[in-house]
């Protein structure tokens, strides 16, 4: 038999799927906004999540979605308002999530901290047929909010000024983001697991950002490398039995590895192109404010004399 024909392998290879599209998505926004370590806070925040599913007897996946999007705009919204606490505030979040999970899950009834390592490294065969439909559903709302909104976004994470000047909605669009990066973060977790959730979403962008220029081919290789490197990884995970988490953060590394090898010549021949470029143009310059300044200096006449300043002397 070949692991395809068992069902939770296939459920596994699905979510792996879903986790290599979405988190390089959300990823190459948090990149570009310097803010790749935002993953760890919000899947700590999750955790608590988590846990408070076990403990009201809830789904853990919806309200993991609920507590972390509530963190992640909490996060967001003290990052604007107070920039110089950003990093406190991402602090106190991550390990007060982090806290509160292993507490309340003590408090849930046959709760243990056992029953969050599936969720906190991730598990191939823990992804039950009930986890499909909420993360095809959440993963296809990141998808919309990313390629449907991927221009103003882009523009808020360039330049939060430029964006205002362009009357985009800055303040909307960074807590959309926040709630975007939230769900992904909730869509990774039993496939990666909380803790490695964020190493998916920026390795990946890493990855393309040598060898590609501009945000389309960026984002398009970028997902690519996620997919490669979450499959691959769950496959591996498979044979050698290890959490998928680790496997799948391995693999996007060497992925990330293989193209600073190539990428290395690749931006040393740019390098001598546009110097080569810049010296063609150099030379192209100097050669034609030379023809221009002889041409000058023989249309004045011999006495030396502008035909302005002949016509007023007088006769």
């Amino acid at each position: 038999m070949t692991l395809l024909d068992y069902a939770f392998m296939q459920r596994a290879l699905l979510a792996a799927f879903l986790v290599g599209v979405t988190a390089p998505s959300v990823g190459i926004f948090l990149v570009q906004r310097r803010q790749a370590v935002m993953g760890d806070g919000i899947g700590h925040v999750a955790l608590t999540g988590i846990a408070l599913g076990f403990l009201l007897r809830v789904s853990p996946v919806w309200m993991a979605v609920l507590v972390s999007a509530a963190g992640a705009v909490l996060m967001e919204l003290i990052r604007s308002q107070a920039k110089a606490r950003g990093d406190i505030a991402l602090a106190m979040l991550l390990y007060g999530g982090m806290a509160g999970g292993v507490l309340i899950i003590s408090l849930a009834p046959g709760g243990s901290n056992a029953n969050l390592d599936s969720y906190l490294f991730g598990s191939i065969s823990t992804v039950a047929p009930g986890d499909i439909p909420p993360m095809a559903a959440l993963a296809v709302f990141v998808l919309l909010v990313v390629l449907g909104l991927r221009r103003p976004l882009y523009a808020v994470c360039l330049d939060e000024e430029f964006a205002r000047v362009m009357r985009l909605p800055v303040r909307a669009l960074n807590l959309l983001l926040a709630v975007t990066a939230a769900v992904t973060v909730t869509v990774a977790m039993r496939a990666v697991g909380l803790l490695l959730v964020s190493a998916l979403m920026v390795i990946p962008v890493a990855a393309a950002q040598q060898l590609t220029r501009g945000f389309a081919w960026t984002l398009a290789v970028a997902v690519a490398i996620g997919v490669s490197a979450a499959v691959s990884g769950t496959v591996f995970s498979y044979y050698v039995d290890v959490p998928p988490g680790s496997s799948i953060v391995l693999a996007a590394m060497a992925v990330f590895l293989g193209t600073a090898v190539v990428a290395a010549p690749l931006a040393a021949r740019r390098a001598r192109a546009v110097q080569r470029a810049e010296a063609e143009a150099g030379e192209a310059g100097a050669g034609a404010a030379g023809g221009a300044a002889g041409g000058t200096a023989g249309d004045v006449p011999d006495g030396g004399g502008s035909g302005t300043l002949e016509v007023g002397v007088p006769g």
